[in-house]
């Protein structure tokens, strides 16, 4: 019998980082030929091209959990990588900074994380120490965190790219998937624009990931919640209030790190994050609307029992959201010198939060596997740092189950 040919021994949808450091993992380990879709004009143009460019030291995530692990792992792969590439980076350090006395048990509870974790370097700060670190900074404890660097993300992403394509494989940009065929001798990977033969499929999509998995006929156990989080930046005459990252304490119960300061690699300052829900998955704007989004958030019952739990905190955020003086009072918290007249507006990311129906938001990476195929369905923030270090796990997974 004859073997049936294939145009690519894998196709990868998405081109953000994950799915560009799964490809260039994939060419240093096995001989496979490969495609990368991106449904958008350019690369990284998501959630991937849209974070404040932090690469995280792995400080806050549960010891043993695979955030912990390819935090750590992919830090310091990235770190290698840039190098290696002349990518412009930097190993600038953080603060935390507890600014009242209920919050130092937790930024104790931090420190031993980040312990726990394999971080080098941490130390903890008193009062008076801090402003050795940030001179306008007010606090009554802090915890400097050495390993935290900055990064552009989508200057990393597109050297990725570069090196995938120089070693033979295609990625194709303005290409939406669409849908998928599945056959005895092999798949169909639909878009747009053309179709693709493949024996095997990754998901790396991202904001539309479940959306993928179930058009490849899956029934994945969550749905992508998107979270739009806003920035504003601070005027250059102002930003010598900032020298590095300062982080508050984060809420335990709360999947996202506060409101806080970013030294951006080309110089600017961000502050921000919020953290609101957005009514279009890549709800980039307060007027962003998708009825279809809309109502698949509203209708899952995930949704209906997280709103239920963090009712009081979404309406603070979106109060914020609107209310600038509500924002500055919350940066005020940690440098009381930032004034209203100091923030321009800046601009807005959309994390793909994976929410099971039990209403518990997914705190960890999901990914899982399925004949011929591997889905990427939880992959929010630290994903860019760890890039590297999922990406050679997805490519150990693909070595392992797919025939490469």
């Amino acid at each position: 019998m004859q073997q049936q040919n294939f145009d690519y021994d894998i196709v990868i949808i998405g081109g953000g980082i994950v799915g560009l450091a799964t490809a260039y993992r994939l060419t240093q380990m096995t001989k496979a030929r490969l495609a990368v879709i991106e449904a958008e004009e350019r690369l990284a143009a998501h959630q991937t091209g849209n974070n404040s460019g932090v690469i995280h030291s792995g400080l806050y995530y549960k010891p043993g959990s695979l955030k912990a692990k390819n935090c750590v792992e992919g830090r310091e792969a990235l770190y290698q990588f840039c190098a290696e590439h002349d990518i412009p980076h930097e190993r600038c350090g953080k603060l935390v900074v507890a600014t009242a006395e209920e919050e130092i048990p937790r930024l104790k509870d931090l420190h031993q994380r980040g312990e726990a974790n394999g971080l080098k370097g941490l130390m903890w700060l008193e009062k008076d120490d801090l402003k050795q670190y940030e001179p306008y900074v007010e606090g009554v404890a802090g915890l400097r965190v050495p390993e935290t660097g900055i990064v552009d993300y989508t200057v990393v992403t597109e050297k990725l790219a570069e090196l995938v394509r120089a070693a033979g494989h295609d990625v194709f940009l303005g290409h939406r998937f669409s849908g998928l065929e599945q056959h005895h001798s092999g798949l169909i990977v639909k878009t747009n624009r053309q179709n693709f033969k493949t024996r095997y499929l990754i998901n790396c999509g991202g904001l539309h990931s479940d959306r993928i998995a179930r058009k490849c006929g899956l029934k994945p156990d969550v749905r992508i919640i998107p979270f739009r989080g806003e920035y504003y930046k601070i005027k250059p005459e102002k930003r010598h209030l900032v020298k590095n990252l300062i982080y508050p304490v984060p809420d335990p119960e709360f999947p996202f790190l506060g409101v806080h300061f970013t030294r951006m690699i080309d110089g600017g300052v961000e502050a921000g994050p919020n953290a609101v829900l957005a009514f279009k998955r890549e709800g980039y704007r307060k007027t962003s609307f998708s009825l279809r989004d809309t109502i698949e958030t509203f209708t899952y019952p995930g949704f209906l029992r997280l709103a239920g739990k963090y009712l009081k905190t979404g309406l603070a955020e979106y109060y914020r959201s609107f209310n600038k003086k509500a924002f500055v009072k919350a940066l005020q918290r940690l440098i009381p010198m930032v004034q209203m007249g100091d923030l321009e507006p800046g601009g807005a990311g959309v994390r793909a939060q994976a929410l099971e129906k039990s209403g518990m938001l997914v705190d960890d990476f999901r990914i899982i596997e399925a004949p011929a195929m591997i889905h990427v369905l939880n992959a929010p923030s630290p994903a860019a740092t760890a890039s590297l270090s999922i990406g050679k796990t997805i490519a150990q997974m693909a070595k392992k189950n797919f025939d490469v």
